[in-house]
């Protein structure tokens, strides 16, 4: 029996609806038009398998795509034409890639026979996106893109995830192939799932076991690895307080009696100053970044080091481990916790009491319950996360809105939180809310966002426009990036060079683009009125007016070992 012959783009179309997928982000140009045009078909109609979003610019596809895998759990896809279009993704793929998050670009090229005479629109994009991505890959025949599809796929979401970028020349999409479907299941010489080391567990088991301090580390490897619950099981059977990385923050409610707070620069007092003081240190799905660590040289040193990781790669790559435990932590948290011995650590959990009632002496009330004066970011957050119950997605940009909104936001449920945390990409906090938005429909989603990360995405206002996409948006304006203002004041004697902003009339803004609006200078009117954002339909804009030079505290100066932490700034 001969098989069906059908077009590149069609199977294209086919493709992607076996592996799942709903929802595509993307932007149309000349090298995917065919594949533009066979989508039509199945966008619409009784032969609907995708809703299309279309974005204002492609690297909101990807931050979109990226937002849409982070609360899911699926991977996000994002479809674009060649040259520009594919190379404004980048900053998208390279952020998946630092923060390990699965999805897929498509992007148009040039025919086979036009590469490499600088075709317009023409980039060498397998070339350009190799190092940011887990796999990258020019499909030159139709009858290659089923496999093609089905192996990227695989790559994006196995093992530690991330992004993956497949590069379709025109004459693939126009021309015709025989349809068979493809699954991809193993690749050669890529083992995504290591298999677990007995004796590696049992010397981790034997070190928590013997440990009087033990201290996790809880990354977002739990979320990665759907473990919320085998971690549960593992802290509580140890009786083991745990820190938090910021991509980490809802691998653990936020109630939770042994969540001690987030970990890194910005983080919590206690969860950091105990990283120095505890005599086992378990890393439970993070990477060491230079933000948690601080100083390398003087980290955890009097620490006994366990790290489970899925990726060898990061194995001893910034700190030095005693166990290093591979594999899955869906798989490796149990395995160590059927060798541990109930245990009880409640004298050591106390002693965290001291330096967290500083912070909250110092910092946090001050913070979330100013006596006077302007609006502060930690009392908007605050009272968005009382208002929401902890049941929210916590999306928000980079820089003083991203530590503020991460530290003073609540946790009750799993996947909640989306930040740009390696790469530190400002503009990705609209996009990826748009995504989140698509990619869990029944929840609320909350998007933070500066002055001035907001103005490097504003033109997704349009795609919220057109989408009605219910995202409540909180821009935290203190008519400066905050951030920067912060390390002027700090390390380079306040010479606030380039860093303040003259801003638009975001009202009028808001207006154009029809979204509900509101602004907040008066902080007797600030619960009202986000009770009102919060209860309205659809999207909603609320601009706060914040003092212009607020500093974040608690802060770990660059070059400094975490138990430096300041609760006050000295300039």
């Amino acid at each position: 029996m001969s098989k069906e012959v059908i077009t590149g783009s069609e199977a294209l179309m086919r493709a992607l609806h076996n592996e799942g997928v709903k929802t595509i982000f993307g932007y149309p140009g000349g090298a995917i038009m065919p594949v533009f045009d066979a989508l039509y078909d199945y966008t619409r109609g009784e032969t609907k398998w995708f809703d299309h979003v279309l974005v204002r610019h492609e690297q909101a596809a990807a931050h979109a795509a990226e937002g849409y895998a982070r609360v899911s759990g699926e991977v996000g896809v994002c479809l674009v034409t060649s040259g520009p279009g594919a190379t404004n993704t980048l900053t998208g793929v390279a952020d998946a890639m630092m923060d390990s998050t699965p999805i897929v670009v498509i992007a148009g090229q040039v025919s086979i026979g036009a590469l490499g005479s600088d075709a317009f629109q023409e980039v060498d994009l397998v070339g350009v996106a190799q190092p940011i991505t887990k796999w990258a890959y020019q499909i030159r025949r139709p009858e290659d893109i089923a496999w093609a599809v089905s192996q990227a796929f695989y790559i994006a979401r196995s093992g530690r995830p991330g992004p993956v970028v497949l590069d379709l020349p025109k004459n693939s999409q126009t021309h015709t192939c025989e349809w068979e479907e493809a699954k991809v299941s193993y690749v050669r010489s890529y083992n995504p799932y290591p298999k677990l080391d007995d004796k590696a567990i049992e010397q981790a088991a034997k070190l928590i076991n013997e440990a009087e301090r033990p201290f996790a580390l809880v990354g977002q490897g739990v979320e990665l690895g759907n473990a919320h619950s085998e971690l549960l099981e593992f802290l509580e059977k140890a009786d083991i307080p745990a820190g938090r990385t910021l991509l980490g923050l809802s691998a653990l409610v936020s109630d939770h009696p042994l969540n001690m707070g987030m970990l890194g620069m910005h983080g919590s007092y206690a969860a950091n100053m105990k990283t120095q003081e505890c005599d086992v240190l378990i890393a439970i799905g993070m990477r060491f970044s230079d933000r948690v660590t601080g100083l390398p040289s003087t980290y955890a040193k009097q620490a006994k080091i366990v790290h489970l990781d899925i990726d060898a790669s990061e194995i001893d790559k910034n700190i030095k481990t005693d166990v290093a435990v591979l594999g899955d932590c869906k798989q490796s948290l149990p395995a160590i916790t059927r060798l541990l011995r109930k245990n009880n650590h409640q004298s050591w959990i106390a002693s965290f009491k001291q330096y967290a009632d500083m912070e909250d002496e110092r910092v946090i009330q001050k913070d979330i319950h100013p006596a006077d004066g302007p609006l502060l970011m930690g009392e908007v957050t605050n009272v968005v996360a009382e208002v929401t119950k902890g049941n929210a997605v916590l999306v928000n940009d980079v820089g003083q809105n991203q530590m503020i909104s991460s530290r003073y936001f609540k946790f009750n449920k799993k996947r909640s939180i989306v930040t740009s945390g390696g790469f530190g990409t400002m503009g990705f906090g609209l996009p990826a809310a748009i995504g989140a938005c698509f990619g869990t429909p029944d929840r609320t989603v909350c998007c933070f966002f500066g002055d001035g990360g907001f103005q490097m995405s504003i033109q997704e206002l349009g795609t919220i426009m057109e989408q009605q996409t219910p995202v409540k948006m909180i821009l935290l304006n203190n008519n400066y990036l905050g951030n920067v203002r912060q390390w002027q004041d700090l390390m380079f004697k306040g010479r606030h060079s380039f860093t303040d902003m003259l801003n638009p009339c975001y009202g009028d803004i808001a207006k154009g683009y029809g979204i509900p609006y509101d602004r907040v200078i008066d902080r007797n009117d600030l619960r009202a009125k986000i009770e009102k954002m919060i209860s309205t339909e659809g999207p909603y804009l609320l601009e706060c007016a914040i003092k212009p030079d607020e500093d974040i505290v608690p802060m770990t100066m660059p070059g400094k070992s975490v138990d430096e932490m300041l609760l006050e700034l000295d300039y």
